[in-house]
C-alpha cells in the first residue's frame, strides 16, 4: 500500500513518518485479497486558534479501494494517540468492508448456482 502523508500547522518528523508508516501499513495485511494498487492517504495537523486549552491533534485517513473511499479521522492532545485511534477505525472499518464483499460474492455464486440447476 502507497501511503502518501500531509502535514497542516505541524512539523512532519521522521518519527511520526515512521509511525504514519508502521500503524497505516499494517492495515495492508487486512487487504491482501485485491490485487489492484491501493493508496492511503494520511492527514496530520495541530489544531489551533479555537481551543482555549492545550493542543489538539487532529489525523484523518482516506483509504481508496476499488471506486470506494474509506474514511476515518480522530483527534487527541498527543499525534500518536490520534493516529493509533485512526488505525483501529481503519482496522475495523476494512474488516467490515472484506465480509461485505466476500457476502456479495457468496451471493452471485448462489445465484449462478440456483440459474445453472434451475435453468
Amino acid at each position: 500500500m502507497k501511503t502518501i502523508i500531509k502535514a497542516t500547522n505541524l512539523e512532519l518528523t521522521l518519527r511520526l513518518k515512521r509511525a504514519i508508516d508502521e500503524k497505516i501499513g499494517v492495515l495492508d495485511k487486512l487487504m491482501s485479497y485485491i490485487t489492484t494498487p491501493i493508496t492511503a492517504y494520511v492527514e496530520v495537523a495541530l489544531e489551533t486558534r479555537h481551543h482555549q486549552k492545550g493542543e489538539i491533534y487532529y489525523a484523518e485517513a482516506n483509504i481508496k479501494i476499488l471506486g470506494e473511499i474509506i474514511r476515518v479521522e480522530a483527534r487527541a492532545d498527543n499525534i500518536f494517540k490520534a493516529i493509533s485511534a485512526v488505525r483501529d477505525e481503519l482496522q475495523a472499518l476494512l474488516k467490515k468492508y472484506k465480509k461485505k464483499q466476500i457476502a456479495k460474492r457468496e451471493k452471485a455464486a448462489r445465484a449462478l448456482k440456483e440459474k445453472s440447476v434451475l435453468g
